[in-house]
């Protein structure tokens, strides 16, 4: 990897790119022109239900009609299983991660506090379960996730902290505390899948030699888990920078869940890579 600054553009190919994508990717882009850096594209598919082939295909050709390149091979997540689970059996290694049993109704019955995302902060049952229940629990064939022992993880890290630029790429540098005690015990490896998306970027910015992470602002409070990933794994921590989100006309940022108007269809209706680049700002 060159020693010049590293940034990548990871989208999920779970459907086309929309207004508040091409920001994302601009910003990108530019933030790499400014450090004298590279983009890199990454396919972030670990999702294998709801990812397909056709979206991967639909997002390089938006970002290519946007003028974006980037160099090849793209990292593609789910070729990187493997990997994701050799990071979590590093941890797994130092008592730091434990299986979870709990379905979402048990966990959202006894939850008391709620995470940056509003999601039931997990209450901590299957932490307490012996080597016994655990074992009865694994010949069972229960559905099993497993979790990171946060509490555990920070006094092995004790404080962190991490480097931000912003609100524009001018700005000077900022240190600010990560506070990952906030998100309770996140799933690493999902029942589904086996990885999480904290693990699995965590591992793959560490792979790319990532220096600089350019996200929305609605990302900036999961910085605190991946802050403490890189710390226990021993990865270098990248500087940061969170640009603004697009809002729909209803206050909403835009998103594929709530079916937002795609590159494709403003291309169908005739709009420019131009038109797409001053409507985000650029």
């Amino acid at each position: 990897m060159s020693d010049k600054p590293q940034l990548r553009f990871a989208p999920s190919p779970n459907g086309r790119l929309h207004l508040g994508h091409a920001l994302s990717a601009l910003v990108t882009w530019a933030a790499a022109d400014h450090f004298g850096g590279t983009a890199h594209l990454r396919i972030e598919d670990i999702d294998i239900n709801r990812c397909k082939p056709e979206f991967t295909e639909a997002i390089v050709e938006d970002l290519h009609w946007l003028g974006l390149s980037w160099p090849e091979p793209v990292l593609v997540q789910s070729e990187r299983f493997a990997l994701y689970a050799e990071a979590a059996d590093r941890l797994r290694r130092r008592d730091l991660i434990y299986p979870c049993f709990c379905s979402r109704s048990e966990i959202a019955a006894r939850a008391e506090d709620k995470d940056p995302d509003g999601a039931p902060i997990y209450p901590g049952t299957c932490k307490h379960l012996t080597n016994a229940e655990r074992i009865i629990r694994f010949e069972r064939g229960d559905p099993v996730q497993f979790r990171l022992d946060t509490e555990r993880a920070i006094e092995e890290t004790g404080m962190l902290t991490y480097t931000v630029i912003g609100p524009t790429l001018a700005d000077r540098p900022q240190i600010r505390y990560a506070r990952p005690q906030r998100w309770g015990d996140v799933v690493l490896q999902r029942k589904d899948m086996g990885t999480s998306y904290h693990l699995s970027v965590v591992v793959d910015d560490a792979a790319q030699a990532i220096t600089h992470v350019t996200r929305g602002r609605d990302m900036e409070a999961a910085t605190d888990i991946h802050v403490l990933l890189q710390m226990l794994l021993g990865f270098s921590t990248p500087i940061y920078h969170f640009h603004r989100l697009l809002l729909g006309d209803d206050g909403q940022k835009l998103a594929k869940s709530r079916s937002s108007q795609t590159l494709a269809d403003l291309r169908s209706e005739g709009w420019t890579a131009g038109d797409v680049r001053r409507a985000v700002g650029f």
